[in-house]
This record gives C-alpha cells, sequence and structure tokens, in this order.
C-alpha cells in the first residue's frame, strides 16, 4: 500500500491527526499546513451502475434467447459479458437484500418477505449492523451513490412516513439520494413515491404522459448529469431498481402492439421457439432439454378457446413493458456516452430478481384486487374480453397468467418463489465495463446474486471492511466474478449455495443440484411435513434440470441433502418455517405492530399512508367521525380516502352534501349521500357502517350523520375482504392518486373548507372474522 494511501479496513476512515501549533502568526511560513484533501477511492476505481429489473424470468429476453426484444442488453453484452449462470434468491426483498449486502438472504433477516416476518433472525427482516451495505462501503470510501426506483428492504413496522428510516436507502442504506417507492409494487401511472423519506407527488398526469419508468429514468439521468458537472473526480455508484416489469403489467401506447399477434399460438410453443433460440444464441449447450410443463399449468390446448384473445393481450402487454422499461435503461446508458464516463463505469444488467411471476393464477388478471380478495371467479371471459382495450392502461392493473411467467423462465422448471428450481432463481445478466473488459462473449460459471459485492470491491481496488460504522462485520457470502472478466474458463469459485424460499430448498454443490419443491405459488394447499417433501437429484451434465437420479444415486441424494442442512445452519435458514396462522399474528411472529387499539385519529396534511399503516377496517364494524369548518359559500372535495379506483372507501362533500363511497374493487360504487349541504360554520360529519358479521367479506348497512342527526342511510351486500389496494394509500383532505369515487376526478378533489381532525373508531367486533390464513398468505405473497 503506497504511503499516502490510508487503510480502508475500517471504516469510515479515522480523523487525521492534526498537525502540532507551529507559529503564532498565519503568515509564518512555519504556519503552513497540508492542504486539505477530499475522500476519494483509489485510482482507477470505476463508476458503477447496477440495473435490476423485476419479475423477468431467464426465458423473457432477446438478450437470453426470450421472444422480448431488449436491445439495450443485447448492445450491452455485444461489448460484455453474458452470464447465462446467474442466480436470484427466488424472490424480491431477499434477493435485494443478497445483492445490496454480499451475504446470503438469511444471514441478513430477510429469509422472506417484510409482510410476514418473524423473531428469527433469519426471517425478521432487519438487515444486521455487522452486513454494511454496498451503498454505506462505497460512500464511505469516496463514492457519490444515488437509488431509483423500488427498495423492498423497510420492515413493515418502519414503512410509514414517519419511520424510523435506519432500512431506507438514504437512513442506513449508504445512498445520499432516493427517489422511488418503498413496497412490492406500486402504480405506474399512480406511483407512491418518496423522494428521499419526503412522500411526493408526480409532476404531471397520465393525460400528460406521466409513467413511473419514464419518471425513474428521467431522475436518474438528471442526478447522474449533476454529479458530473460538480463532482467529476468522484466516481458514483448509481442503483436503477424500476418496478418493471413487475405487475400491474402497464405501458404506454404503442408499446404492446408492437407484439399483436406474436403469442396467438400460446405458452408451450413459445417455450418451443425459446429454446431453439437459446441453443442457438450458445445460451445454453445443443443437447439442453425443455423441461416438462408441470400438471399444475394448464395446457394451452386445453385452455377455453373464447379465453384466448385475452391471453394473448396478457402477453403482449408484458413484452412491451418490457422492452419499454430497456429502452429506458438505455437512455441511461446514451447518457454515460454523452457524459464520457461509459468506458469507466462497471455495469451489472441483471435482468430480473427472480423468475418470472405466476401470480397472476391461471387465468391472469384485469384487477389484481379480484385475485387478492378470493374473487377472480368475478373475473369471467366475457368480462375479461370486455375490458381486452383496457390492459395495460391506467384504468387496468393487470397480471398475466401462470402459464405465460413458465414460458418465460424457459427452459427452466417452475417460476418466482420456487427456489428449488432453475426457473425461480435462474436471471440472465450482463456485465459491461470497456476500460475494464476487453474480452466479449458468454460464461457459464455458476454465479450468484451475493457476487457483485465482491466483485465491484475488487474492481475499485477496495478492500472488504472488518468494521462499518463501529460494527465488527460478517465475512462476505459471494466470490468475486473478476477472474471471469479475463479467462473464459476461469474455475468456478462460487461452487456451493443454497436456495431456500417457503421452504421450497435445493443445494448446489459443484454441478450438483438437490431440490425439493414444498409448495406451489398460485396453489392453496395443505403441506406436508418436511421430512416428507420429495428430493430430486441433478447432475453437473443436466443443464437444465431435466433428468432426476434420486433414485439412482440414493447416496450422493443424501450426501446433498446433509450439505443442505450444513448450509441451512450455517446462514440462519433453520428452523424452517412454512406456518400460517402465527406468522399472520404480529404477537406470535414476534414482530412489532405500527398501529394498535381501535381508535386512530388523524390530521390535515398526513398523507401517503399505506394500508397497514392505518386501522384495518376489513369485516368488521366502523365510523369515520371528522370535525370540519365550512366556509362562507360552502365546501366540497375529500374529507378522508383509503384506496383507489382498484377498491377502497372515501367521506367527502359534494355540493356540500356529506357523502360515502365504497368502491367494490373498481366492479361496483354504493354511494350514501346526506339529504342536505352543511352550512357554514363548525360540523361534526360522522359515517358508520355496521358490518353484518358471520364470515368475511359480507355486507353491511351504512349510515350517514352530520352533527348527531341521521341524514342518510344505504346498504352494502358485499364488501372487500383483504386488500383494498396494493399501492394506493389513506390520505386526509384529498385523494391521491386514482379516484376511489367518481363522483370527482384525480388530483383536483382537496377539501375546501378546514379539517380539524378524522378519527377512525373500530367497533365491539373489532377482531377479524374468520380469514382463512391462506387466504392471507397469498395476499401477502403476492405484493412483493
Amino acid at each position: 500500500m503506497p504511503a499516502h494511501e490510508p487503510s480502508r479496513a475500517t471504516l469510515p476512515l479515522p480523523d487525521p491527526e492534526p498537525p502540532r501549533l507551529t507559529a503564532y502568526d498565519a503568515k509564518d511560513p512555519a504556519a503552513s499546513y497540508p492542504p486539505l484533501t477530499p475522500l476519494r477511492p483509489p485510482a482507477g476505481a470505476p463508476n458503477v451502475l447496477i440495473v435490476l429489473l423485476d419479475d423477468v424470468g431467464f426465458g423473457a429476453a432477446s438478450t437470453f434467447g426470450g421472444p422480448v426484444r431488449t436491445p439495450t442488453a443485447d448492445r450491452l453484452a455485444a461489448r460484455g459479458l453474458s452470464f447465462d449462470r446467474f442466480h436470484t434468491t427466488a424472490l424480491c426483498a431477499p434477493t435485494r437484500s443478497a445483492l445490496l449486502t454480499g451475504r446470503n438472504h438469511h444471514s441478513v433477516g430477510m429469509g422472506s418477505i417484510t409482510e410476514v416476518a418473524t423473531s428469527a433472525p433469519g426471517y425478521s427482516s432487519v438487515r444486521p449492523r455487522s452486513a454494511a451495505p454496498l451503498a454505506e462501503v462505497l460512500r464511505l470510501n469516496g463514492y457519490s451513490t444515488a437509488q431509483f426506483g423500488k427498495c423492498h428492504e423497510v420492515p413493515v413496522w418502519e414503512s410509514s412516513p414517519v419511520g424510523p428510516f435506519d432500512a431506507w436507502p438514504t437512513g442506513g442504506g449508504g445512498f445520499e439520494h432516493f427517489y422511488g417507492f418503498i413496497g412490492g409494487e406500486t402504480n405506474q401511472y399512480y406511483p407512491s413515491l418518496f423522494q428521499g423519506t419526503t412522500p411526493v407527488e408526480p409532476d404531471r398526469t397520465p393525460e400528460e404522459g406521466y409513467h413511473l419508468t419514464d419518471d425513474l429514468a428521467d431522475k436518474a439521468i438528471a442526478w447522474l448529469r449533476q454529479q458530473r458537472a460538480l463532482s467529476a473526480d468522484r466516481p458514483f455508484f448509481l442503483y436503477f431498481a424500476p418496478g418493471a416489469a413487475h405487475a400491474p403489467h402497464q405501458v404506454p401506447p404503442g408499446w404492446a402492439e408492437r407484439y399483436a399477434g406474436e403469442f396467438d399460438d400460446g405458452w408451450d410453443a413459445l417455450r418451443e421457439r425459446t429454446l431453439a433460440r437459446q441453443k442457438e444464441l450458445g445460451v445454453v449447450p445443443g443437447d439442453a432439454v425443455l423441461t416438462a410443463r408441470p400438471d399444475e399449468i394448464p395446457a394451452w390446448d386445453d385452455m377455453p378457446d373464447d379465453l384466448k384473445p385475452v391471453l394473448s393481450r396478457q402477453m403482449e402487454v408484458f413484452a412491451g413493458f418490457l422492452e419499454h422499461v430497456d429502452h429506458h435503461v438505455g437512455r441511461l446508458v446514451d447518457t454515460l456516452e454523452e457524459l464520457g464516463t461509459a468506458e469507466d463505469t462497471l455495469v451489472f444488467y441483471i435482468v430480473g430478481d427472480n423468475g418470472a411471476s405466476g401470480e397472476g393464477t391461471v387465468n391472469g388478471s384485469f384487477n389484481e384486487g379480484f385475485v387478492f380478495n378470493n374473487a377472480a371467479h368475478l373475473e369471467t371471459p366475457e368480462f375479461l374480453h370486455s375490458k381486452i382495450d383496457e390492459f395495460g392502461s391506467p384504468t387496468a392493473y393487470n397480471h398475466y397468467a401462470v402459464g405465460w411467467a413458465h414460458a418465460t423462465s424457459t427452459p427452466y422448471q417452475w417460476t418466482k418463489q420456487v427456489a428449488s428450481h432453475w426457473g425461480g432463481t435462474r436471471n440472465g445478466t450482463v456485465v459491461h465495463w470497456p476500460r475494464g473488459i476487453e474480452a466479449s462473449g458468454r460464461r457459464h460459471q455458476f454465479t450468484h446474486v451475493t457476487d457483485v459485492v465482491p466483485t465491484v470491491l475488487e474492481a475499485a481496488g477496495l478492500p472488504v471492511p472488518r468494521a462499518v460504522n463501529g460494527t465488527h462485520q460478517m465475512p462476505l457470502h459471494g466470490t468475486s466474478m473478476v477472474p471471469t472478466f479475463t479467462d473464459a474458463d476461469a474455475p468456478e469459485t462460487h461452487d456451493l449455495q443454497y436456495f431456500e424460499c417457503f421452504v421450497n430448498r435445493g443445494i448446489y454443490h459443484r454441478g450438483w443440484t438437490a431440490v425439493t419443491r414444498h409448495s406451489t405459488p398460485w396453489i392453496v394447499e395443505e403441506l406436508p411435513a418436511y421430512d416428507d417433501d420429495v428430493w430430486e437429484l441433478y447432475s453437473p451434465d443436466d443443464w437444465t434440470q431435466a433428468h432426476d437420479l434420486a433414485a439412482e444415486m440414493p447416496e450422493k441424494l443424501a450426501e446433498l441433502q446433509r450439505l443442505f442442512l450444513v448450509e441451512a445452519a450455517k446462514y440462519g435458514v433453520l428452523p424452517l418455517d412454512d406456518r400460517r396462522i402465527e406468522r399472520f399474528n404480529p404477537d406470535l411472529a414476534g414482530r412489532p405492530v405500527l398501529i394498535a387499539g381501535t381508535s386512530q385519529r388523524l390530521y390535515p396534511g398526513m398523507g401517503r399512508l399505506p394500508e397497514n399503516c392505518v386501522l384495518n377496517v376489513k369485516n368488521k364494524s366502523f365510523a369515520v367521525t371528522a370535525r370540519l369548518t365550512v366556509p362562507e359559500g360552502g365546501a366540497e372535495g375529500v374529507v378522508l380516502a383509503q384506496g383507489g379506483s382498484f377498491g377502497g372507501w372515501s367521506v367527502y362533500l359534494r355540493e356540500g352534501v356529506p357523502t360515502f363511497c365504497y368502491n367494490l374493487l373498481g366492479l361496483q360504487r354504493v354511494k350514501v349521500r346526506g339529504s342536505a349541504p352543511l352550512g357554514p360554520g363548525e360540523h361534526e360529519v360522522r359515517v358508520e357502517l355496521s358490518y353484518d358479521g358471520g364470515g368475511f367479506g359480507k355486507g353491511a348497512t351504512v349510515t350517514v350523520r352530520a352533527d348527531g342527526a341521521e341524514v342518510g342511510t344505504g346498504r352494502l351486500e358485499v364488501t372487500v375482504p383483504m386488500v383494498f389496494s396494493m399501492d394506493e394509500t389513506t390520505d386526509v383532505g384529498e385523494d391521491l392518486a386514482t379516484p376511489v369515487s367518481d363522483d370527482y376526478g384525480a388530483g383536483d378533489n382537496h377539501f375546501t373548507g378546514t379539517i380539524a381532525w378524522v378519527q377512525i373508531d373500530l367497533g365491539e367486533d373489532a377482531l377479524d372474522h374468520e380469514i382463512p390464513v391462506e387466504e392471507r398468505l397469498r395476499v401477502a405473497l403476492a405484493r412483493q
């Protein structure tokens, strides 16, 4: 190490020892001090850009033989390296935690999604301080850092606008700048956005051309230009994690139409075509075998003929959505070239954080809310046909059928959530760094998402720190990919890796894999005992896990099963956990709750409150009481709203008349109005919903009161049992994003009087009616 180069094993670097005072007068030559030197990484450290797409299977992008044209990934691959055996964890939040820390997901508390966290260290959703994220390590070494897009690593009890913000990107995440959303998914036209930790609104409407991916790219480009203009000697780390191509599959007009008719022959034919292209490109060997379609996924020929046009449209929209996000990644790459930094930027383009999503069920959905609320039967072929022209638009919240998910994971078995098989964990990745990688072509070494951190640190000439912010650091679990940059035949260094997600589990060791599937993502079923799970064994020359050798080689299988247990114990996977009831009860699961009790008072200015930040009013009686002041001339607008156009409720004044609207998944809006406008002065408006009981999703009687007097009554025959919205929020004094009621529009519905407070009170039947725990689990999983 050069004498002037500081040791970087302990971060932050210690303050320099101040020189001794040697003079009284600053003009005295003896008073000369060495110049201040800003902290910078070692000379030659590259800029770093990590792009992580969402819910994209291995066989989707053209770069890896898929049907969706991804010209940006293609051009980066043409001058870089394509890793054909790169792996994720099979699930969103675990992959992201592993990517950003370089440690296995259980070791950083993210064995599952945040919504079902427990007190077990491997499943707590709390990252230990002994696993400082890459952004923090780079920042403390002199990098500029910024994240744009999705963050789903914040514990649910810390996800409100009041924090704490330790797990947020600009809190303990190491990013100096963040613009994006917190959670598993968001509406591409009406997103729930944060600038740092402050809720913000999009700068234009969908009618004015707004789309989240466009916005994220615009903001990232603006940040890049500013960073280069003001601090060009400081390398940057930019993490671009758009919500695409996670549901809802929403894309501006014209993009889906590029694929018109291309999927009319169905998902089985698509798998065959994709494998042929993959062999032609060298993505898989020429003797690779197309794995069988599981019985749980119907054949295309077995789907109803009257549904097939809708199914084809679902895939066209997804394809357009994926090409659209690749286009905007291309804008980032173009900006690097414009700024003259492309040659010195190490780019990781990871095409998916897990396999393709099978959470849209067998038929797919126009509005995921139907699926989440166990109402998929309402989306009949006739209903879906009536909506076919709206798929992908602001009026849809759509997801494709599981057959497409399986097809876009070609040639492998299964999908997202199934960590046991490559269909859940294998994601094509492109690495591009012209100054550091002279070669181009494909790399077939086994690699894992935990390998990104050690690769970046080695490329930057930085050591893995022993201590960060006063905490001793656990070792990295990944290995550097740098040897493969110069040698296509470099020995495989990451030769042992466990996989586990919802007790779907597996082990990779020097080419061999032993795997067992415990559960199916889109099917609610009674789960077997762990020891009754059936294990499969695949050999190193079986690229696609097509030929199970378990019966032929029981000793080899037993060896790998024992190895899985060793790794599981080492990294916090044990005890295995497929519990359902306990994990949905915070008290039994051992995780904190943000909102407790049966009463919650909200105040003006409060908004963008996720559903878990507000009392749960589903399947029970509740009342909403508001203290208002109406000015001379009357008042209009929203007092309190929860949810949006795809499900929710709202209390508002229309032409001065107190009104309650209950939106049943966009199918029906029931309105109960008062009898007369409120006059000038102070008033108390109260809406009471008396739940019928007898189960979940049952009916209710609604009463509207003004200053204690009953002024209107109405009837709800059914109610929303599980989720009003995946991403929309509760807002005081306005209804942000999509509107609950069609009595008012989006963006211009604020209350024109004064609100003192609004209070939600639960009735005596506040305890949830019995909702099947399997339904709760399915909803939680689909939201990530």
